[in-house]
């Protein structure tokens, strides 16, 4: 009977030596393999659980000194940990992040942001590439033209006046460098992710209790921890290797400006697919580019080019409005999904100088944060999944004593095998499974 309940308290005291900066920032229970040191191996743990049971039988100094024997002559012969879970091994981590997280309802931020993610998926504007539509009616309307211009009976070379040239051609300087309200508010932290959880290979475990399974609800809950423990842009966590972390898990690149980047490209895509869609559909609008096109002097010679050149018109405003949306978002704004004539912020007489008229505005609709957390929900599981873990392991490195912390060092639930040596040399072997939450 004592014999077991040292086996249990043994048992329980490897779990008690949890990482515990890996608990305070993310609530997760894992036993670093490392413990600090260097490199992770399940013997330390085997070490440590082989101290505990042997202590629990040994005499104090006090009863050493007196005297006294044990009530039982036993020994431990050998301890094997003969199965265990790495925090990597399918889907121990998620598992893991789902049980901190089950106490919260759901109906909150998850359950908001899927209803957004779909409003996204079913507008379709993820599939409409307006940019390529830009290119090819570019180049519909570019080349060399031949008229005769001046009446002396021979064509002559012209080119084509595009009244929207001036705006189309600062797509070259970058779709951040245009919308962000300042570039020294953009942070500069990068990382190496070569070490990082994703791009390496990992450890594996014995496999055991690790076959959990994800449903829907479950999915929910990790997307909503992710949006709980990641900061993003204008919304910073506090001594994080990263400032944009949601942009990490979105884009998974190795530095700020580059997820952030990422992010505000894919946010001007669908911006482009939504404003050009309103275009064609507010027939006063399209009455005013057709006007402005027909002050290309081109179509005094090549009247055909009319629809085109409209075209160009309506191109190049819906860039200028999308970039308006992004500069309203990073500043704090809210833009809608779907445009009005209300919520339209370029004027055709703005257009060719839309760069002095960018305001941040409050404006109505979703936030920076609120499209970021719509495109991230859209993310393979995988992707989330590995990127959190990397997010996990920048952050725990930078805490004292965890500059190695990988989390395939990390167990949660493993088995053992107690050898013991008792009366008249009789062996008695007990065996053992403890895991948080079991």
């Amino acid at each position: 009977m004592k014999t077991e309940l040292v086996t249990d308290i043994a048992m329980n005291s490897v779990l008690g030596e949890y990482n515990t900066k890996l608990f305070e920032k993310y609530g997760l229970l894992f036993v670093d393999t490392s413990y600090g040191g260097g490199q992770g191996n399940i013997e330390n743990v085997n070490e440590h659980l082989r101290k505990y049971f042997s202590k629990n039988f040994e005499l104090s100094p006090m009863g050493t000194l007196f005297g006294r024997s044990t009530m039982m002559k036993t020994s431990l012969e050998n301890v094997d940990i003969t199965g265990y879970s790495l925090a990597t091994d399918g889907d121990v981590f998620k598992r893991q992040v789902i049980t901190y997280m089950e106490s919260d309802l759901i109906g909150g931020a998850a359950k908001k942001v899927r209803e957004n993610a779909q409003k996204l998926k079913d507008s379709g504007y993820e599939e409409i590439d307006v940019e390529e539509a830009a290119r090819e009616n570019e180049q519909e309307i570019s080349g060399s033209y031949y008229e005769d211009t001046d009446g002396d009976g021979e064509s002559e070379e012209y080119e084509i006046d595009n009244p929207a040239g001036s705006v189309t051609s600062q797509k070259s300087i970058g779709i951040l460098s245009l919308a962000a309200p300042s570039f020294d508010d953009i942070s500069s932290k990068a990382i190496n992710s070569e070490n990082l959880a994703s791009n390496r290979k990992l450890k594996r475990g014995t496999g055991l209790d690790e076959d959990f399974q994800v449903k829907f609800k479950e999915k929910l809950l990790f997307d909503e921890y992710i949006f709980e423990k990641c900061g993003y842009y204008g919304n910073e966590g506090t001594d994080s290797a990263l400032d944009y972390e949601l942009e990490y898990i979105f884009a998974g690149k190795d530095s700020d400006y580059k997820n952030l980047e990422a992010v505000v490209n894919r946010l001007f895509f669908i911006r482009e697919a939504s404003n050009y869609v309103y275009l064609l559909s507010d027939e006063k609008k399209k009455e005013e580019a057709k006007t402005l096109a027909l002050t290309a002097s081109a179509l005094l010679f090549s009247p055909e080019l009319e629809e085109p050149m409209t075209y160009a018109i309506i191109f190049a405003w819906t860039f200028a409005e999308s970039i308006s949306d992004l500069r309203i978002l990073l500043s704090g704004g809210k833009v809608p999904l779907v445009k009005t004539e209300e919520s339209w912020n370029i004027s055709i007489g703005n257009l060719l100088n839309f760069r002095n008229n960018l305001k941040n505005k409050k404006g109505s609709g979703f936030s920076y944060g609120d499209y970021l957390k719509m495109l991230v929900f859209l993310k393979s599981d995988k992707d989330k999944t590995m990127r959190m873990m990397d997010v996990v392991e920048m952050n725990i490195r930078k805490t004292k004593g965890n500059a190695g912390f990988r989390l395939d060092n990390c167990i949660d639930v493993y088995r053992a095998r107690f050898t013991v040596k008792g009366f008249f040399s009789q062996n008695m072997v007990i065996e053992r499974i403890y895991g948080y939450e079991m």
